[in-house]
């Protein structure tokens, strides 16, 4: 029998064993996948996060290690320092924190992101034992990719597709990783590269080399994945890998850096604070190992590290970097603002930042927070124009214009804004929300319109010097406090995002529409009598049809609250169900008894 190799089989092998271009392709092709997947993941989670990450960001106080726990297990959370350090440029932008507040974040981002490391490291195990086994996320990943698009592609609960996405996302992730182990495989054979990774033992050399490599792909992940992915082949010593594990550090404020271009002063400070605290450790972590490799000569420079040792030197740094330079976390502050000056003070119109929008949860939660500030301007300002119908004074008309001014800006600005959010793959939930925050800032500005024309109504009573008769101004004193009552329900139901309040909003409206029917058929009697001018009652009804339209848009903000929480049922279905309830009906006689007109005279 002949056992002779046929001739192509030492061609295939020889491709097999040798780097040639295919593999480079191969490599690349594993880089895009671990990039896509890491970024689909990171995306998902933030989208599930949603709000919850600024909630707990604004909770934070200024004791530095609960920040820099939050910043690790918020970075652990959503899977990128990248996405953590713009969030917080984003939110230092908006004034919604201080600088000062970022600090421990910064820090614990750094150390959270270490964790992708450890899960890459998983790749390295090698056993018999089944078991064992089934913790290498190669052999793992696959159902977790099949339980993904089972997940998408068979719920419609969009919570759970956002979980498929993300097992997906890490599916993705890990098929990248194993790509790139095999594209790199030949090289352990090579001597070339071998003679190549010499030049790495110059540390400041390997520091360069992670920094730039980090600041091209912007993912210290996948900076680290590739390293770990090439310590695989055997040949990478510790001494090549630390220096280029510090380097990626530094290379990953690339990120930062680009987030602040076109935000305020203390935005870019958050970014100075990332880059020299990454220098400044990279530095002093150089100093201090080389310096004791020079006095002691560690054994292990010189052996191989695996994707363990990787993992290991990644988190080592990170954390020894933190401790040493937590305690001079005020230094870091003070450096930042020699580096970016104090621009000349003046009055902010802080608006929500368009970096938020990389986080859409974070940016809806801020919108809610800047809509609630626009309610509270309109109560206000609507609250004034009603001062103004007993007492005039020009500075309250001033006041008045200047506040109607900033409402029509608060309307542009958020309106616009949350259009954009909505396109940035929001969950269910946020939809509802940004329908509840579209509806209601419309209601708002116009509120804000109204309290300008009930001030019209108080300016013509001025200059004319007219008043109303005892008995309109009686009845109008009935009106204004349910309109007053109406107005606190209404912001307060929306602030607190509470429908069973919303649903009391309801028969107030309904009583002040009756009131208002009623004050204008008594007119109508007044004016028969000659008890009462046409030119009154020119001011006086366009008193009433403005209070009448406020009252409106009140109802407009509960219904919007109610339709949150019930899924977006349709207005004019729930306040037919509303007024047909039995409830309604009582709710509406203690309404009318407490809301009484005085008898007519």
């Amino acid at each position: 029998m002949d056992h002779r190799r046929p001739p192509g089989a030492a061609r295939k092998t020889e491709r097999i064993d040798d780097m040639d271009i295919f593999s480079i392709f191969t490599l690349c092709g594993g880089l895009a996948f671990f990039l896509y997947g890491m970024t689909t993941m990171s995306k998902s989670l933030e989208k599930m996060a949603g709000g919850k990450l600024e909630r707990m960001l604004k909770r934070m106080t200024s004791n530095p290690f609960k920040s820099l726990l939050l910043g690790a297990g918020i970075t652990i959370a959503i899977q990128s320092s990248s996405a953590m350090t713009v969030m917080l440029v984003g939110l230092v932008n908006s004034g919604v924190m201080e600088l000062g507040q970022t600090i421990g974040v910064i820090m614990g981002s750094n150390i959270g992101t270490t964790l992708t490391a450890w899960i890459l490291a998983l790749t390295g195990i090698e056993s018999e034992n089944v078991f064992v086994n089934l913790l290498k996320p190669e052999n793992f990943s696959p159902l977790l990719a099949l339980a993904g698009i089972i997940l998408i592609m068979g719920s419609k609960k969009q919570r759970r597709r956002d979980i498929g996405r993300i097992l997906v996302g890490f599916a993705i992730l890990m098929y990248g990783m194993e790509l790139m182990k095999q594209a790199v495989s030949p090289l352990a054979d090579m001597p070339e590269f071998s003679s190549l990774l010499t030049a790495f033992n110059n540390p400041l050399l390997g520091v360069a080399v992670g920094a730039v490599f980090t600041g091209v792909i912007q993912s210290s992940a996948a900076s680290v994945g590739i390293l770990q992915a090439l310590a695989l082949t055997g040949s990478i010593t510790y001494g090549m890998a630390i220096p280029i594990i510090m380097g990626q550090n530094i290379g990953t404020c690339v990120t930062a850096l680009l987030s602040s271009i076109g935000v305020n002063r203390n935005a870019k400070r958050v970014a100075v604070i990332h880059i020299s605290f990454n220098i400044i450790g990279t530095v002093v972590c150089l100093i201090l190992f080389y310096g004791g490799n020079l006095l002691l000569d560690f054994a292990f420079m010189d052996a191989a590290v695996g994707a363990v040792g990787i993992a290991f030197c990644h988190t080592a740094f990170n954390v020894f970097t933190t401790l040493i330079l937590l305690p001079f976390s005020r230094q870091l502050e003070q450096l930042a603002r020699r580096v970016v000056r104090s621009e000349r003070a003046g009055e902010q119109f802080a608006f929500l930042d368009p970096l938020l929008l990389r986080t859409p949860g974070v940016a809806i939660n801020e919108s809610v927070a800047m809509a609630n500030r626009m309610g509270q301007l309109a109560h206000e300002n609507l609250l004034l124009a009603l001062e103004q119908l007993d007492r005039w004074s020009e500075e309250r008309e001033a006041l008045i214009v200047e506040n109607e001014d900033k409402l029509d800006i608060y309307e542009d600005h958020i309106s616009n804004y949350l259009v954009e959010v909505s396109q940035h793959g929001v969950s269910m939930d946020d939809i509802r929300t940004v329908s509840r925050l579209l509806h209601a800032v419309g209601d708002f500005e116009r509120i804000g319109d109204h309290a300008l024309n009930i001030q019209d109504s108080a300016r013509e009573l001025h200059d004319k010097d007219l008043a109303f008769s005892g008995s309109a101004e009686a009845e109008l004193g009935v009106l204004i406090a349910a309109l007053r009552d109406i107005l606190d329900n209404a912001f307060h139901c929306f602030q607190a995002d509470d429908p069973a309040d919303a649903a009391a909003v309801e028969p107030l409206e309904e009583t002040i529409d009756r009131l208002i029917e009623a004050i204008r058929d008594r007119h109508i009697r007044r004016l028969q009598s000659g008890q009462c001018t046409i030119q009154m009652g020119f001011v006086l009804n366009d008193l009433l049809t403005n209070c009448e339209r406020v009252s409106d848009h009140c109802s407009n903000i509960a219904v919007s609250v109610i339709q949150e929480h019930d899924g977006g049922l349709d207005s004019h279905t729930y306040l037919h169900s509303v007024k047909t309830a039995s409830s309604f009906d009582e709710d509406l006689r203690r309404d009318l008894r407490k809301y009484r007109l005085p008898e007519e005279s």
